[in-house]
């Protein structure tokens, strides 16, 4: 290791590796963790420094990440497989931080952005596989990494706190969105309420279902692991769905300036909804079949608030590149709800169709 980074391969060195390490290099493009790929004489792995600003409760996450991989790898599907320090932890506290290593899945691939509907398809009977798999698992065991997470009344209440101080005096330049939001209040606690009353089962949830923490197999293009399991907690499944489709159902960026080029694809939806409600069928609530349509709208607008929240604060969470880019990533979730609300009798038909075992 003699022309490594010393303080990576100190670190290196307090796990589980296999053979003598070669290289340390920078990996990926994730905005939380900093990641890097160690390639050692006999393989490849993934080490990473956590990020304990965001996630303050290490030990809590590891072990949330280790008791629901153990339970997938014991239902035969693939997933992370956390390499263990020299003394049998799932991470080590160094004196740069929390870190923890993966190996390295091979011949596979990521996507950033859904190329067309059969990867999106794919990316939906992954994250729905996910769920059927753990389905039986018991989500009271895990714990919370980031509270409130997709409590969307929470999220509200941090918006209605951020316009109220307005302390940059931005909301006299987003009134009709800031209106927006309000209007839509009564809509927030539809999944919260079902979870407490019972209606809506607790489930496993991702939490973070963008398409590139799916692992496509290289050669056959079919999912072959979840990843970036940092948010894995107890929720609703309808959090999972909803946000898939928020990003993966949208002709346009995030932060596209340009409302004219964002819309909401019916087609993707469909796309997605049956290869995630149709993993999920046999295990779907009434109530959670009645939602999957919704769910849609509540990621979106919980969302945008945030998006919203955070111009009107300052720009203090989001990174930033310009004055305005919280504001502009705002309205992309607000137009994609309206037009979400304009077809809400062709999606409700769709899932209604999906659910009953219908597909293209």
């Amino acid at each position: 290791m003699a022309n490594l980074d010393p303080e990576l391969a100190a670190v290196a060195d307090l796990f589980q590796l296999k053979g003598d390490v070669e290289s340390i290099e920078p990996y990926g493009d994730g905005h939380i963790n900093v990641t890097y790929l160690a390639i050692t004489t006999e393989r490849r792995y993934i080490l990473q420094k956590m990020n304990t600003n965001v996630f303050p409760d290490t030990k809590g996450l590891m072990r949330n990440i280790e008791l629901v991989t153990a339970f997938l790898r014991e239902r035969g599907q693939e997933t992370l497989d956390i390499v263990p320090t020299k003394d049998g932890g799932t991470y080590a506290a160094h004196d740069s931080g929390a870190w923890r290593v993966y190996d390295f899945i091979e011949n596979t691939t990521s996507y950033s952005l859904v190329p067309n509907a059969d990867v999106f398809r794919e990316s939906g009977r992954a994250f729905g596989e996910f769920q059927r798999t753990l389905a039986e698992f018991d989500a009271s065991q895990l714990t919370e990494p980031i509270a409130h997470f997709h409590d969307t009344p929470h999220r509200f209440a941090d918006f209605k706190a951020a316009l109220a101080e307005d302390k940059l005096g931005r909301a006299a330049t987003c009134q009709p969105e800031i209106d927006f939001f309000l209007k839509h209040e009564n809509q927030y606690a539809t999944v919260t309420d079902g979870l407490a009353d019972g209606s809506i089962p607790l489930r496993v949830t991702h939490n973070d279902t963008k398409l590139n923490n799916i692992l496509m197999d290289a050669e056959t293009g079919k999912a072959r692991a979840i990843i970036d399991l940092d948010t894995i907690m107890p929720g609703s499944m309808l959090y999972d769905f909803g946000d898939s489709i928020r990003f993966g159902a949208s002709t346009a960026l995030e932060d596209e300036k340009d409302l004219d080029k964002v819309h909401f694809s019916t087609e993707y939806f469909r796309a997605y909804a049956e290869g995630f409600v149709g993993a999920v069928r046999a295990s779907v609530t009434p109530r959670e079949g009645e939602l999957f349509a919704f769910a849609g709208n509540l990621m979106t607008m919980e969302c945008g608030m945030r998006f919203l929240a955070d111009y009107l604060a300052g720009d203090i969470y989001f990174a930033t590149k310009y004055a305005e880019h919280n504001l502009v990533r705002a309205r992309t979730q607000i137009k994609l709800v309206q037009e979400m609300e304009a077809k809400a009798g062709e999606i409700q038909a769709i899932v209604a169709d999906v659910l009953e075992g219908g597909a293209r």
